[in-house]
């Protein structure tokens, strides 16, 4: 009862993965990228926060009077007509995607806490371990369930003619690609820490029922 089992210690580690894979995807600006072979593109790369054009023009001016260059976060409130434009950089789909993948991030970053304490402070011996795997179990499975969510919506709808220009030279990035690696290792995760709180369960009732046929058989001795 003194040792996590194989997977208790695999679920850290798978855990740290899918730490690292949804923390990068969230961040990252590459969610969808241009062909760099492509000079004409508008599209340099965006990601759920930021985007980066090379030469977007203006999709509410029909005589291309304004043109969008370089990198912004997506709700920047300096550049001028930017936050005209946000319907168009924001469709439904995105916010849908943004809202899905930011609660697989926080979940993500409680289990966090909720991990370094199974890992740090908590054995198998304390009392609330078998709930703590449990939690964190639950934690990282709707993590899976919030990212796949984003992931599925962005991919179908995320290269679609009528949103960035030049669509079909337009492909899922790097980012894009951790962030379902993070939602398959999340599932993943979340696995191995429910096998270890049953694993912990099935000990306790072992130990429990061996503890109780010896008081058994000193009673019968005596």
């Amino acid at each position: 009862m003194k040792k996590r089992s194989l997977a208790g210690n695999c679920a850290v580690g798978t855990f740290v993965l899918t730490l690292v894979c949804i923390f990068v995807a969230f961040c990252a600006p590459a969610w969808l990228v241009s062909d760099p072979r492509i000079t004409g593109a508008n599209l340099d790369r965006l990601g759920l926060w930021s985007h980066c054009f090379r030469s977007l023009p203006d999709p509410q001016d029909s005589y291309q009077r304004r043109f969008f260059v370089g990198c912004r976060w997506v709700y920047d409130p300096f550049t001028t007509g930017y936050d005209e434009i946000r319907g168009f950089l924001l469709p439904p789909f995105m916010i849908v995607t943004q809202f899905f993948f930011t609660l697989c991030f926080v979940c993500v970053l409680i289990s966090l806490i909720l991990v370094l304490i199974f890992f740090l402070c908590f054995g198998p011996e304390q009392k609330h371990f078998v709930l703590l795997s449990l939690v964190i179990s639950g934690l990282l499975m709707t993590a899976g369930v919030t990212g796949g969510i984003a992931v599925i919506v962005f991919a179908c709808l995320g290269n679609t003619d009528g949103w960035m220009p030049g669509h079909t030279n337009n492909f899922f990035g790097w980012a894009f690609g951790l962030g379902v690696a993070g939602v398959a290792m999340a599932f993943i995760s979340g696995i191995l820490f429910l096998v270890e709180a049953r694993i912990q369960r099935k000990k306790r009732k072992y130990l429990k029922e061996s503890q109780t046929r010896f008081d058994m058989e000193q009673e019968s001795k005596a």
